[in-house]
């Protein structure tokens, strides 16, 4: 894509959906960290099913350590791989009340210093807590970035440098979002569903599908 054509597939994006946010439920910020890592490898719907009752329950690093390994494994074990998620959840909260005086930091490189947690969460939860202009690539914007010609690149971590580069300032923000969910909706895995798509004409992808399969 061309510097303007990346300018108007945004454009257009945040046109259709102004202020764009994460689909993870949450009511601060060591919620959001404990939310998004547990998603690693689960469905948004999944991790809230599972999270709304424990978040009634816990709603800081000290409280989850009260509540204990069992007692969390009870609440998520719903969610893919729940017993290491567990382990983590229960490190990272050990961690924040031992080294953050149990505030979440607001750097990625303390952020990643916390059990289960990798750049994506970090980059979650500094974009989405802390307002810092970050991209948190998962499947979705991989696959986005590589199939419209957005940001191409065999790993997460090459599709976020070329995003940092690319994207221009007034989307900034709310670019990874607008990505995670153009790819969770409408630029789908097996299926794309070109034929509503409003940014199909900007987009390189050689096998569009314009016309809606029957029985859609």
């Amino acid at each position: 894509m061309t510097k303007d054509q990346i300018f108007e597939f945004f454009r257009r994006l945040a046109e259709d959906n102004p202020s764009p946010e994460t689909e993870l439920e949450y009511g601060n910020c060591y919620q959001l960290v404990v939310a998004v890592a547990l998603s690693a490898q689960a469905t948004d719907v999944g991790v809230n099913k599972a999270t709304r009752a424990l978040f009634a329950k816990v709603k800081t690093p000290e409280q989850m350590l009260a509540l204990g390994l069992d007692g969390l494994i009870q609440h998520i074990k719903t969610i893919g791989l729940f017993n290491s998620k567990a382990k983590n959840v229960i490190a990272l909260s050990q961690l924040l009340v031992d080294e953050y005086g149990s505030a979440v930091p607001d750097t990625r490189e303390d952020l990643v210093r916390l059990p289960g947690v990798g750049r994506k969460t970090a980059n979650v939860v500094l974009n989405c807590w802390f307002g810092q202009e970050t991209f948190a690539v998962d499947t979705h914007i991989l696959r986005v970035g590589n199939r419209t010609g957005l940001a191409k690149g065999k790993t997460p971590e090459q599709v976020e440098a070329k995003l940092e580069k690319r994207v221009p300032a007034p989307f900034r923000l709310g670019a990874h979002h607008w990505l995670i969910l153009h790819g969770r909706y409408v630029c789908k895995a097996r299926t794309p569903e070109c034929w509503r798509c409003q940014v199909a004409d900007l987009c390189s992808f050689r096998k569009k599908v314009l016309e809606k399969p029957k029985g859609r």
